[in-house]
C-alpha cells in the first residue's frame, strides 16, 4: 500500500511540474510580444527620426520632422499595441477570417465578400488628396516596420493570439486603412435589419395601424402612409420562419439596437463659466477587449492633435487640437435601401431593370477554410448593389419566388474619400473650416459637433442618399428593384445635410434624437437611435445658466433614467397601493414590496440599487405578454423594450390598449391585469435568477459591462484573463448609456456603450480629459491592457494635455525611430 501510495505521490508531483512548466513555457512565448517602450529602433521608410513619448497613461505623444514622419510614428505604435486587433480588422473586411479560424466564420466571409469592401477600399486610395495619400503610405510604413521589428527579433510574432491562430501577416498598404474604415459604416449601420423587421411585423398583423404602435414613429409631423409590404409582394406567406446567420462574437454585423450611438454637447462662451467653449462626446460602440478606441497625440506641422484614433486608421476621429474640438455621433441616417429584384424566369442570371432585363455583373470568389476544403461564391451585383443571401437578416423570409434581394448603401463607392475628410479636419482651424472639410466624408453617416474658441456648431457628414418624391416605401421597407421611383437617384447636395452653427440659446447637443424634421425625400431618417435621452440632456443642460467641465462630465455620467419616471406612473396606476395585505413568502406579498419599492425610487439607475433590475425585468415582461400572441414567434426579435410602444399602449394612443388583450384567451384582459401579469413573471424570474430578498438586490450584477475577448473570451480558463467584466450604472436609455444585450439567460448584461469619453475647455485646453473603456495595449498580459478599466467604471479621467514637458516629465518610456 506504501509503495502505491508513494507512485500516487510521484505522479501527482510529475503532473503539477508538468502543469507548471507548461504555464510557464505559454507565459515566456506569451511575453515576448509585450513591447518595449524605451528604445532606439532603426527602421526603414523614414525620411528624420521620430520620438513616441508614452506618458503615465501609455497614450503615446509623437514627434516628427513632416507629417508623414508623424503618421509613420502612429502606424509604428499602433502595430507594437494592438496588432492582433488589426489583422483581424483587415480580415474581416477582405473576407478571409475562415483562413485563420475555420468553418464557423464561413457566414461573415461569404456576406463580405459580397459587400467586396476590401476592393471598393483599395481602389479608393486614388480618390483621395495628396496629403492624404501620403499620410497612408508613411502609416502602412510604420506598421510594416513593427512587423520587420517583430521578425527580425524573434518577438513572440507580435501578438499572443498569434501563437494560438497562427497565419501569415502581410505588409500593410493604403487601403487597409480605408478597408477599416468602411467596416466600421457595416457596424454603424443598422437600416438594412429595420426595413427587414418592419416587412416582416407587417406581414405578421391583422391589422395594419398596429404597426405604428410597436414600430412608432418619433414624435413630430413629417411621417407619411406606407402601402402594407403585402400589397408589394401579394405571394409572401404571412409569416415565415427565420434563417439568420449564426451569432459569433467576432462578427461585424451589428444586431438591431446596437448599430451605433453617441452623446455629444456643446456650450458657447455665453453659456460657459470660463468664458470659454465646452465639448463633451462620448461614442458608443460594442464592447470588446481590447476597446476599439486608442488614445494618441500627433505633433503636426499645424499644431498637436489629441484624442481618440481607430487602430488601422491614421486619424484623429474626435479629439481636439489647440484650436479646435470635435466629436461623433451617430446620425440615423437613412443610407440603406434593400431593392427585391425579380429573376428572369427564361434565364436566371438576368435581372429586371427599368429599362428591361440586363445580366448581373457577377465573378467568383474562392474562400479558404482552415482545416477544410475551399469553396467558390459566385458574388452577383445589380445597378443598386450587390445581390445578399436570404440568410442575412432574414432576408429569405421577405424574398418571393423567383426575386433576389439587393441592397443600396451609401458605403459601397469606389470613391470614397472620408479619410481625407479626417485629414482636413485635423488640420482646420474653425469651425467653419472643419465644417468645409467634412464635405468630403461619405460614410459612416455622423453628426459632427465642432468648437473652436469663440463658436459652436454641429453638421451632419456623410452622402444623403437622392430618392425620388414617389417612392413606394420612402425607404422604410424593400421595394420592387425593377421601378425606376424607387432606385436611387445621386446624392442630395451637402448644403442640404443639416447643419446647426452658433445657437442663439448657446447650447447644441445630440443623443442620437430626431434632429430635423422636413418633408421625404429631404428628410433624414424615420428611424432614430433614441427618443428618452434628450430629455435627460435638456433638463441638465437648462438647468444651469452656464457651465464647467465638471457640469459635462456630470451630465455624461448621469443615470437617472427619463424612461423609468415616465412610463411607472404609467403602467403602475392602478396597482400602488391597491392590494390587500398578504402574508409573508406569498406572490401577492412580493408585489406589493416590489411597487413600494418603485414608488419611492427617483428613476436612478445605480448599480447598487435593486430598484433598476425590478423596473428592467418588469417592463421587459410586460412587453413580451403585449406582443407574443399578436406577433408570435417573430416577437423574439423585439429583444429591447420600445418605451414609445409601452407609452402608446397605456396612453391608449389610436387604439393601441388593444395590444392588453390575449386574442388567445376567452377573458377580456385590461392593460392593469397585463402590468400585474408582468410584474408577477419578472419577480419570479429574479427569484429563480438571484433568490434572497427583493431589498438585496444589486443592479449590478445584472448589469455587467461585457468587455470579452471577441476570439479568445469563451477558452476556458484563458477567458478569466482576457475578458474584463465590471459592475456597471446606467441603462439603456439613460446618458451614461449602458445597453442591455436583451437576450439570452442574462438579458441585462452591459453590452454597448461609451468606449471613449472626452471633455474639452477651450478656457483652459490642457485641463481637459479623457478616457477609454479599456486600456492601450491589446496584449492580456501587459498591465496597459485594462489599467483605465476601473477609472472608467467609477466615472474618472486622465488628462488630455499637449503639454510636451508633461508628457515627458513621468514617462513610461521613449522609442524613438531612426533611419536606417
Amino acid at each position: 500500500m506504501g509503495i502505491v501510495f508513494r507512485w500516487l505521490v510521484r505522479i501527482a508531483s510529475g503532473l503539477v511540474l508538468l502543469t507548471l512548466a507548461a504555464v510557464l513555457l505559454v507565459y515566456f512565448l506569451a511575453s515576448q510580444s509585450l513591447p518595449d517602450y524605451d528604445q532606439t529602433v532603426k527602421v526603414d521608410g523614414l525620411t528624420a527620426p521620430v520620438e513616441v513619448v508614452r506618458d503615465t497613461a501609455n497614450v503615446p505623444h509623437i514627434l516628427g520632422a513632416s507629417d508623414p514622419d508623424v503618421f509613420f510614428g502612429l502606424g509604428y505604435a499602433h502595430a507594437q499595441d494592438r496588432l492582433w486587433q488589426m489583422t483581424v480588422l483587415r480580415r474581416t473586411a477582405q473576407g478571409r477570417l475562415s483562413e485563420v479560424f475555420g468553418a464557423r466564420t464561413v457566414h461573415i466571409d461569404k456576406l463580405l465578400r459580397r459587400f467586396d469592401l476590401y476592393g471598393l477600399a483599395h481602389r479608393s486610395v486614388q480618390a483621395q488628396d495628396d496629403y492624404t495619400k501620403e499620410a497612408l503610405r508613411a502609416y502602412a510604413a510604420g506598421v510594416n516596420a513593427r512587423l520587420a521589428e517583430i521578425n527580425e527579433n524573434a518577438l513572440g510574432r507580435g501578438a499572443p493570439e498569434m501563437f494560438l491562430f497562427n497565419a501569415p501577416v502581410s505588409p500593410w498598404q493604403p487601403g487597409d486603412s480605408l478597408a477599416v474604415i468602411k467596416l466600421m459604416s457595416l457596424q454603424l449601420s443598422g437600416h438594412l435589419e429595420d426595413e427587414v423587421l418592419r416587412a416582416r411585423t407587417s406581414l405578421m398583423l391583422d391589422d395594419q395601424t398596429r404597426l405604428a404602435d410597436i414600430l412608432p414613429d418619433v414624435p413630430g409631423p413629417g411621417i407619411a402612409a406606407l402601402p402594407e409590404y403585402a400589397a408589394l409582394f401579394p405571394n409572401l406567406p404571412r409569416y415565415a420562419a427565420g434563417s439568420s446567420m449564426p451569432d459569433t462574437p467576432i462578427s461585424p454585423f451589428p444586431k438591431r439596437g446596437l448599430a451605433g450611438a453617441s452623446n455629444a454637447w456643446s456650450a458657447a462662451p455665453t453659456r460657459s463659466a470660463s468664458g470659454g467653449t465646452l465639448l463633451a462626446n462620448d461614442p458608443h460602440l460594442g464592447f470588446t477587449a481590447p476597446g476599439i478606441w486608442y488614445l494618441a497625440r500627433l505633433e503636426l506641422a499645424k499644431g498637436g492633435v489629441i484624442g481618440a484614433t481607430i487602430p488601422g486608421i491614421p486619424a484623429v476621429m474626435t479629439g481636439r487640437s489647440d484650436r479646435l474640438g470635435w466629436g461623433l455621433t451617430s446620425s440615423y441616417l437613412d443610407d440603406q435601401d434593400i431593392h427585391i429584384e425579380q429573376l428572369n424566369p427564361e434565364n436566371p442570371e438576368e435581372y429586371l431593370t427599368p429599362e428591361g432585363y440586363k445580366t448581373f455583373r457577377s465573378r467568383p470568389s474562392i474562400i479558404e477554410i482552415k482545416d477544410e476544403a475551399p469553396i467558390t461564391l459566385t458574388l452577383r451585383w445589380t445597378e443598386n448593389g450587390p445581390v445578399l443571401p436570404g440568410t442575412h437578416y432574414d432576408l429569405g423570409t421577405i424574398t418571393p419566388p423567383g426575386h433576389v434581394a439587393s441592397l443600396s448603401w451609401t458605403a459601397l463607392s469606389a470613391q470614397d474619400t472620408s479619410m481625407s475628410a479626417s485629414m482636413a479636419l485635423m488640420n482646420a482651424d474653425t469651425v467653419r473650416q472643419a465644417i468645409t472639410a467634412a464635405e468630403l466624408f461619405m460614410a459612416p453617416s455622423q453628426n459632427l459637433s465642432l468648437v473652436d474658441k469663440d463658436t459652436i456648431g454641429m453638421k451632419l457628414i456623410g452622402a444623403m442618399p437622392h430618392r425620388a418624391a414617389k417612392n413606394q416605401s420612402r425607404g422604410r421597407i424593400p421595394t420592387p428593384g425593377w421601378l425606376a421611383e424607387n432606385r436611387w437617384q445621386g446624392r442630395l447636395p451637402y448644403a442640404d445635410n443639416p447643419e446647426f452653427v452658433a445657437p442663439a440659446g448657446g447650447i447644441l447637443g445630440n443623443t442620437n434624437n430626431k434632429i430635423i424634421d422636413r418633408p421625404f425625400p429631404e428628410h433624414v431618417s424615420y428611424e432614430w437611435g433614441d427618443t428618452q435621452r434628450i430629455h435627460r440632456w435638456e433638463r441638465l443642460m437648462q438647468s444651469r445658466e452656464v457651465h464647467t467641465r465638471d457640469s459635462f462630465i456630470e451630465a455624461q455620467l448621469d443615470t437617472v433614467s427619463f424612461t423609468a419616471r415616465s412610463l411607472l406612473p404609467l403602467i403602475g396606476a392602478d396597482l400602488w397601493y391597491t392590494g390587500a395585505s398578504a402574508p409573508e413568502g406569498t406572490q401577492e406579498r412580493q408585489r406589493q414590496i416590489a411597487l413600494n419599492l418603485l414608488a419611492e425610487w427617483n428613476g436612478e439607475m445605480n448599480e447598487h440599487l435593486p430598484e433598476p433590475l425590478i423596473y428592467a425585468a418588469w417592463l421587459r415582461a410586460l412587453q413580451i405578454r403585449l406582443i407574443a400572441d399578436e406577433l408570435g414567434p417573430l416577437a423574439a426579435e423585439y429583444k429591447h423594450v420600445e418605451p414609445l410602444f409601452i407609452e402608446r399602449v397605456y396612453r391608449d394612443i389610436d387604439g393601441a390598449s388593444a395590444w392588453c388583450n390575449v386574442r388567445q384567451s376567452a377573458p377580456i384582459e385590461t392593460c392593469t391585469d397585463m402590468a400585474r401579469m408582468a410584474l408577477d413573471d419578472a419577480l419570479i424570474w429574479i427569484s429563480e435568477k438571484y433568490g434572497g430578498s427583493l431589498e438585496s438586490l444589486r443592479w449590478g450584477d445584472a448589469h455587467q459591462a461585457t468587455h470579452d475577448h471577441p476570439v479568445l473570451g469563451s477558452v476556458p480558463v484563458l477567458r478569466f484573463f482576457v475578458n474584463i467584466r465590471q459592475s456597471t450604472s446606467g441603462g439603456d436609455n439613460t446618458l451614461l448609456r449602458g445597453r442591455t444585450s436583451g437576450e439570452g439567460p442574462d438579458p441585462f448584461q452591459n453590452v454597448h456603450g461609451a468606449g471613449y469619453r472626452g471633455v474639452y475647455d477651450f478656457a483652459d485646453p490642457d485641463s481637459s480629459v479623457f478616457i477609454t473603456a479599456t486600456g492601450q495595449s491589446g496584449h492580456f498580459l501587459s498591465r496597459y491592457y485594462d489599467d483605465q478599466a476601473q477609472l472608467w467604471r467609477r466615472g474618472e479621467y486622465i488628462p488630455m494635455s499637449l503639454d510636451l514637458d508633461l508628457a515627458h516629465a513621468a514617462a513610461v518610456g521613449v522609442t524613438t525611430l531612426i533611419p536606417r
